[in-house]
């Protein structure tokens, strides 16, 4: 018997459930919230912020108009997992000189901010007889990528005046709506201004608002025709005060590899940064920063949930295991027992957002760094 031919029957050590009729809710949260006259672009790049590109794409697929992603190798992948729907796809990054003609081949729309980038989508198209679909990016202050204000026009003219070219869209971004109410009104207000000194047909799409837009300024964006929703489609809401009845579709989980009994006086895990001060119960958990469970969360109070009951780190987070205190549990647990790093048991919860609290970063840095070890279970 080879290698190959062993039963691979045990469960993983580490997994994350993705509820996708939670992620189809969220969808329609975003859509009556962006109005009946505004589309959705899901934005599921990132492997769908940690989700799974395919499994998300393949679920709303249905529920969404447009899919948003980072580069050519993930509009290919949401093609093919979406199949025959008719969903447009955006690379809403600059395309490199080799993506060019492939974004032209396979039909999808590309983001463009220069004469520069436009004219390459145009001999693209001309050397394949086909037309760039194109929508025009404007800097109003993300300073990333897009036009300047008083470039954009020219911008918009040479894509409309090309013969192959068509101008889809025309968008911007927000790079502080989660921060600065003041600002992101002031850039909306830019944005109306650079709209009005253009002639745009009906077909032409309009979209700015990502989820903080979505979730605080759309009363702000009726001219508006898509909406961009990231982190709201997964069921966090970017905005601490708004929630609006989003509900998170990842939990991820580990299980107990080890259970000890140790003498006070013990150090735990690299750096011996924590030493126990009583005799404790400690389990030894099959997950670290292998998984994307954050190191920098090691020393800042994170806790577990185990028996619906939150259960200290200790030491530092090492690159397979964590250990925690488990000594307020019951008797009754036993390896092989089920944790949560992130989501609910019983009354308790952990948040992505108070993990990345806790690490000093970002929801959207703690959902894309779960790294390909984790399995992805898909729940109805």
């Amino acid at each position: 018997m080879s290698l190959k031919d062993l039963p691979r029957n045990s469960p993983p050590r580490c997994w994350a459930e993705i509820h996708l009729s939670a992620l189809k809710q969220n969808a329609r949260t975003c859509a009556a919230l962006a109005g009946e006259h505004c589309g959705l672009m899901a934005i599921v790049k990132a492997d769908a912020y940690g989700h799974g590109l395919e499994a998300v794409s393949t679920a709303l697929s249905t529920e969404v108009d447009w899919f948003g992603v980072a580069n050519v190798r993930e509009a290919f992948r949401a093609r093919k997992a979406i199949g025959d729907a008719e969903v447009g796809i955006l690379v809403l990054s600059p395309a490199t000189p080799e993506e060019i003609p492939e974004i032209v081949e396979a039909g999808f729309s590309g983001s463009v901010s220069s004469l520069g980038e436009m004219e390459r989508y145009a001999e693209a198209a001309r050397d394949r007889n086909r037309k760039a679909r194109l929508h025009a990016v404007a800097d109003t202050g993300m300073g990333r990528m897009g036009a300047l204000k008083d470039e954009f026009p020219q911008l918009v003219s040479a894509i409309q005046e090309s013969d192959d070219c068509i101008l889809e869209g025309v968008e911007t971004h927000f790079p502080s709506a989660d921060e600065e109410e003041d600002f992101t009104r002031s850039q909306i207000e830019i944005f109306r201004e650079i709209l009005a000194g253009l002639d745009l047909d009906d077909k032409c799409h309009i979209h700015l608002g990502n989820s903080a837009g979505l979730l605080g300024f759309q009363e702000m964006l009726p001219f508006a025709t898509l909406a961009r929703p990231g982190l709201a489609l997964y069921g966090i809401s970017p905005l601490p005060n708004i929630a609006a009845s989003l509900s998170p579709a990842l939990t991820l989980k580990s299980r107990i590899a080890l259970i000890r009994e140790i003498p006070e006086g013990t150090s735990i895990s690299y750096g011996r940064t924590f030493t126990s001060d009583r005799p404790m119960r400690t389990a030894t958990l099959g997950v670290g920063y292998g998984d994307g469970y954050p190191r920098h969360v090691s020393g800042q109070g994170a806790e577990v949930l185990i028996e619906g009951k939150r259960c200290p780190l200790l030491g530092r987070v090492t690159m397979d295991q964590i250990v925690v205190d488990i000594s307020q549990c019951s008797t009754d647990i036993s390896c092989g027992d089920e944790v949560v790093l992130i989501g609910t048991q019983g009354d308790e919860k952990i948040s992505t957002e108070e993990i990345a609290s806790k690490a000093g970063s970002i929801p959207w840095e703690i959902l894309t760094g779960i790294t390909s070890r984790v399995e992805r279970l898909y729940l109805p």
